[in-house]
């Protein structure tokens, strides 16, 4: 189940469960979009994976408890903004290539 990370990664802008804002990598790496476009380039620095919107978790039970009240996003917050200078040699090759071919 996703954690639901509260803020961006880089710049710590909050993120809450309904934001269509943030982007996540197969390892749940939160990054706001503006971070994951213009800064890393669709380059998640910790995996070299891409990035895809969050689902947003039901806010009303719908079914079989399946809910954000059930299942609350996480509070814990990973501030851990990237060297930009070190994501752009990493990223350099890795953004030409499509995420499904990394």
């Amino acid at each position: 189940m996703l954690e639901l990370r509260p803020t961006c990664e880089h710049c710590n802008k909050p993120l809450p469960p309904q934001s269509t804002d943030a982007r996540i990598c197969s390892y749940e790496c939160t990054f706001c979009a503006e971070c994951a476009e213009k800064l890393l380039h669709n380059v998640c620095p910790n995996c070299g994976g891409g990035f895809e919107p969050r689902p947003i978790r039901p806010s009303k039970n719908w079914k079989d408890n399946n809910w954000l009240q059930h299942d609350p996003p996480s509070e814990v917050i990973r501030h851990r903004p990237v060297n930009t200078a070190l994501h752009q040699q990493f990223s350099a090759s890795l953004r030409y290539i499509p995420p499904a071919e990394r």
